[in-house]
């Protein structure tokens, strides 16, 4: 009983931090009332340095490598933005404009279910949070001990659903057919496009490296091409995207034996981290805000996350817990 009253005390020192840091922030820069417009400003540049990125590559000699990075970081910003409408934090009032700005975000990551299923996913997941049941996170790996079947699965949640579909089944929110249906069109798109890339180019280096003799019909030659320039500015992108995004959400949420919102997450702020940090938003070092305090654009927890870091630090919020990896997620330092 003690232990629950301290979490609960720590908890709302965190949450009256968070909250105080984002009335002084929203006092002292009367534009964040403009809530909406700078949702939708956001998802413009977004849009725009996807679309630069991919015109740099196509028509103005951009290296491919550039293209690839540009476009993920953009995509990693389109990804809070998505979370941010999946909160309805934008154009609560104006259903035309949200389901609008939901089917951008979308478009921009094709490599996900739909954002009106996920969702349903994400608001499973704070109620669920490092239990069985948070499917969103399960699928990423969370709760699985650090190794090749774990980064494996993290490279693409269709790849994770379908080795682990007995295992998810038992999951009350799974059903896997309902997922596959659920990233229709886009996301089956993006699969048999991009590992229609992989399969041919890694066929071709295989045959090339060992000396086979090797000829392609033209016209398998021009959709190739097509292929190549699809690739760099939408699918490799967003599979950078995803690794980042899936490796650092799902170390950083807690499973297992969580049994209080202090024991949720923790905060990934390392700098080795920068390189992964950079092509899903920072997310790990703001999201653990986000689960103290829901209702908050992504732009503001990058703001405040440096006041309310060591007020977190200060309540017991670990930070850099690299060997939670190790014991799968575990809250508890030792395993039970």
């Amino acid at each position: 009983m003690q232990q629950t009253s301290s979490n609960s005390q720590a908890a709302n020192t965190i949450q009256q931090a968070i909250a105080t840091a984002d009335r002084n922030y929203r006092s002292r820069w009367p534009i964040l009332k403009y809530q909406d417009a700078i949702g939708l400003i956001m998802l413009t540049i977004a849009l725009a340095g996807m679309i630069i990125s991919g015109l740099g590559y196509i028509l103005w000699g951009l290296p491919a490598w550039l293209a690839i990075i540009c476009s993920a970081f953009f995509a990693g910003l389109s990804h809070e933005i998505e979370h941010d409408l999946i909160h309805r934090l934008y154009f609560r009032k104006n259903a035309v404009i949200y389901h609008v700005m939901m089917s951008l975000v979308w478009l921009m990551r094709p490599n996900t279910v739909n954002p009106w299923y996920r969702r349903d996913m994400h608001l499973n997941h704070h109620k669920t949070s490092g239990t069985e049941n948070d499917l969103e996170e399960r699928i990423l790996g969370n709760g699985m001990k650090f190794g090749f079947f774990r980064l494996l699965i993290s490279l693409d949640t269709f790849i994770s659903i379908s080795l682990r579909a007995k295992e998810l089944s038992r999951l009350k929110q799974f059903s896997y057919f309902k997922f596959v249906l659920k990233g229709a069109p886009l996301a089956h798109i993006y699969l048999l496009a991009l590992y229609s890339f992989l399969i041919f180019h890694g066929y071709h280096i295989i045959v090339t490296t060992i000396g086979l003799p090797v000829s392609y019909p033209q016209w398998l030659l021009t959709w190739v091409a097509w292929l190549d320039i699809v690739a760099v500015v939408w699918l490799l992108p967003n599979a950078l995207r995803a690794i980042c995004l899936h490796g650092i959400s799902a170390a950083l949420h807690y499973y297992g034996d969580v049994d209080h919102l202090n024991k949720q997450c923790q905060v990934l702020n390392h700098w080795a981290l920068f390189p992964v940090q950079l092509f899903c938003f920072n997310f790990g070092s703001t999201h653990i805000i986000h689960h103290f305090y829901v209702r908050q654009p992504f732009y503001i927890r990058q703001l405040i996350a440096k006041e309310i870091h060591p007020v977190m630090r200060e309540q017991g919020i670990r930070f850099n817990d690299f060997h939670s990896l190790v014991r799968a997620n575990l809250f508890a330092i030792k395993e039970q």
